[in-house]
């Protein structure tokens, strides 16, 4: 069963365009341009009951407008759309209640209650008959280990413990869809590996379909099979995750933290980030990496070294000039 499909699917905004300074103003009560800005073109994607798919890109890529066709926040300017079965933009009660929606820098949670009373408050909002909800809260307070946060207030738990808790709140209803956009935001490392583990464990077990916007390559790596890169409000891939970044993830990000002040010889193919006398940042090839480590441990004396993967910028970046390189080679 598809639970999203769309085909040619468009949305563009028409943009109020005016000079800077009060002649600018005066002039634009008489006349106004517009300019038209698509967020969104022409895309086309299908998606599974029970998968667990990535969505990623830059900031303003259209990742964002997506959810928002798919949730029925704002109507497309053409093409077809259907989720679960449903034009979202109808807002039918039947459909807004089979999918929830988390976004890691805003948050549907009461500051003022407990977490206890603010699930009671979305179990009548969502009319949950009273065994189905004890029965998921038992399951998720267990999943999540935070019986001892819940009748405290909400504004009183870290972000870590409130995310645990948005989860809860956007689950208790047993969505068939969940929408994630940037959950682990702000989240320290172990807190992330939690809320990865947890999420996990949902698509698994209650065979909810999830799509996850994030810039966490850790996210998107661990958590999705399959994943679609977005860029320019279009789709420029749509496949495996470990093909993608096998294909395209091509360098690493090394930071070099030193004993004493220092300067470092590196090759011309290393491109250097950030230097000072006792901190060095570069961007090497992922080929050269490992010898080259091995190299500057036997010259220099380092008192940290850390080792990042490429940024989903870059790779974003290294596909889409690819798309384009072909796209002009083909015409």
């Amino acid at each position: 069963m598809n639970v999203i499909e769309t085909k040619q699917l468009t949305k563009s905004y028409m943009r109020y365009k005016k000079e800077a300074g009060l002649k600018g103003s005066i002039k634009s009560l008489f006349k106004r341009e517009f300019v038209k800005k698509d967020a969104v073109t022409q895309f086309d994607l299908t998606i599974k009951e029970g998968e667990f798919i990535g969505l990623i890109g830059p900031n303003g890529a259209g990742k964002t407008t997506l959810v928002k066709m798919f949730t029925g926040i704002i109507a497309p300017t053409s093409g077809e759309i259907s989720v679960l079965g449903y034009y979202p933009n109808k807002l039918e009660n039947a459909f807004k209640k089979q999918y929830a929606v988390v976004m890691g820098q805003k948050s549907q949670l009461f500051f003022e209650l407990t977490a206890a009373d603010t699930f009671l408050l979305f179990k009548e909002l969502y009319d949950i008959p009273d065994d189905e909800y004890k029965e998921n809260l038992e399951y998720f307070i267990h999943l999540f280990q935070v019986s001892e946060y819940l009748d405290v207030q909400v504004r009183t738990l870290s972000l870590g413990e409130r995310m645990k808790m948005e989860l809860i709140v956007a689950l208790l209803h047993n969505p068939k869809l969940l929408f994630l956009d940037e959950p682990t935001i702000g989240l320290d490392a172990v807190a992330q590996k939690q809320i990865r583990r947890f999420l996990k464990e949902v698509n698994e077990t209650k065979g909810t379909t999830i799509v996850l916007t994030s810039h966490y390559m850790d996210d998107i790596k661990s958590l999705c099979k399959r994943c679609v890169v977005v860029n320019n409000g279009t789709k420029i891939y749509d496949g495996e995750t470990n093909g993608l970044f096998d294909q395209y993830q091509t360098h690493k990000k090394v930071t070099i933290s030193l004993e004493r002040e220092t300067s470092l010889l590196l090759p011309s193919s290393c491109q250097v980030l950030e230097e000072s006398p006792y901190k060095l940042s570069f961007m090497v090839e992922k080929e050269q990496s490992g010898q080259l480590l091995r190299d500057l441990l036997n010259k220099y004396e380092f008192s940290d070294i850390s080792i990042e993967e490429d940024d989903i910028g870059n790779v974003v970046e290294r596909i889409y000039s690819e798309k384009t390189s072909n796209h002009k080679h083909n015409r």
